[in-house]
């Protein structure tokens, strides 16, 4: 180990018995991301396209080689990638909007059908009346002969 990395670990290891001291005074310190945020603290935030704990410089490529390269799409790749996730969105509110005429029309279907049904009852009550209505006209009519 170089004296730069133990005097970074000594700094860590001061922080983290600092924050272990402040958190048992204080109960409102949350203990789930207190190594990010002491490395945060001793080492600054991240810089992209640098290797922590590796010195100052050292990139990536020159740490892990260069078939670590993360794949980064060119401009026009990037955007044929926009434009077919915006297609493909198109596709599916167009996919969408067929699936709720089609509810809406089975609804109205539905609607009309149960519309047509009542409307039958309805007749057929009226009828079922009537009918009603004329037995108890004869018999109140066998009932009280005419004299």
């Amino acid at each position: 180990m170089s004296s730069e990395a133990a005097e970074i670990m000594e700094k860590l290891k001061d922080k983290k018995v600092e924050y272990e001291a402040t958190a048992s005074i204080d109960s409102s310190v949350n203990f789930e991301d207190i190594d990010n945020r002491i490395i945060n603290e001793v080492l600054g935030p991240e810089r992209y396209g640098r290797v922590r704990f590796r010195g100052s410089g050292v990139n990536p490529t020159q740490y892990f080689g260069s078939s670590s390269h993360q794949y980064i799409p060119s401009g026009s790749q990037s955007q044929a990638e926009v434009q077919r996730l915006k297609d493909q969105i198109v596709q599916i509110q167009a996919s969408t909007d067929e699936q709720i005429s089609q509810l809406r029309a089975e609804a109205a279907a539905r609607e009309a059908e149960a519309a047509a049904r009542e409307a039958e009852q309805n007749r057929k009550y009226n009828e079922l009346q009537h009918q009603l209505q004329s037995m108890m006209t004869m018999f109140h009519q066998f009932q009280n002969p005419p004299s």
